[in-house]
């Protein structure tokens, strides 16, 4: 199979898992091996590391403002991708095994790689705050409920109920965290609006004036000040 062809069916396969995935999880290969699920979820990571990187360069998304990191995702989301699938499924494999499956940690991994084709789409919801985490987390376990009743032949009333409660708790954390990182960066970005503040007030001063020690107190006084002020009203 040429590289047109892999990155044909890498597409055909990612437009099932969005369009019809449960066509796609009945249908899904349960053996062959973790290459071909592995190369689909890196390239899934790919691009939405291309997508950080590019609302990064426009000051989009939670990325805002950090150009370089924003570059680096189309390195770090793929290795951050791959090496939490093998995690990720090993929790999940674990949880459809008590639930009663049959099927082996390769099936479970197929199962989770190939959920990977969400990613662009959650990361372009991310534009908008906190939305890319609700359906990040709402499609995933939709996917993995699919692939629990289809793939593995589970109960689907339990199926439903253990990931509801598991989804549940996902969005919770996962809803604090992005609260927690968006208060932090807030509270950054006006603590650099501070200090940028204080260095323009000694930039007044030229190579050859000496400031005296009442100017420089003043000027920090007022810098203390103003960062009194955003800590007392994040809080």
């Amino acid at each position: 199979m040429d590289n047109k062809t892999k990155l044909s069916s890498i597409i055909n396969d990612a437009v099932q898992v969005v369009k019809t995935p449960v066509d796609f999880y009945k249908n899904m290969a349960k053996t062959g091996g973790f290459t071909e699920p592995v190369i689909f979820l890196i390239v899934m990571s790919v691009i939405s590391g291309l997508m950080i990187a590019v609302f990064s360069l426009i000051g989009l998304g939670m990325a805002g403002g950090a150009g370089m990191a924003g570059v680096g995702a189309v390195v770090v989301m793929p290795v951050f991708a791959l090496f939490s699938s093998f995690i990720s499924t090993g929790i999940i494999f674990v949880i459809w095994k008590l639930m009663g499956s049959n099927e082996n940690y390769q099936t479970a991994y197929r199962c989770v790689a190939y959920a990977a084709a969400i990613y662009p789409f959650v990361f372009l919801l991310s534009v908008i705050p906190y939305l890319g985490s609700l359906v990040g987390v709402v499609w995933g376990v939709y996917l993995m409920i699919i692939a629990g009743i289809e793939v593995h032949q589970l109960n689907t009333r339990t199926v439903l109920i253990v990931f509801g409660v598991i989804g549940l708790f996902m969005l919770i954390v996962n809803l604090s965290s992005e609260m927690t990182t968006r208060k932090m960066s807030a509270e950054f970005e006006s603590m650099s609006g501070e200090f940028k503040g204080f260095v323009k007030s000694l930039e007044k001063y030229g190579d050859d004036d000496e400031i005296t020690p009442e100017e420089a107190g003043k000027a920090l006084g007022e810098f203390l000040k103003g960062l009194e002020e955003v800590t007392r009203d994040k809080n």
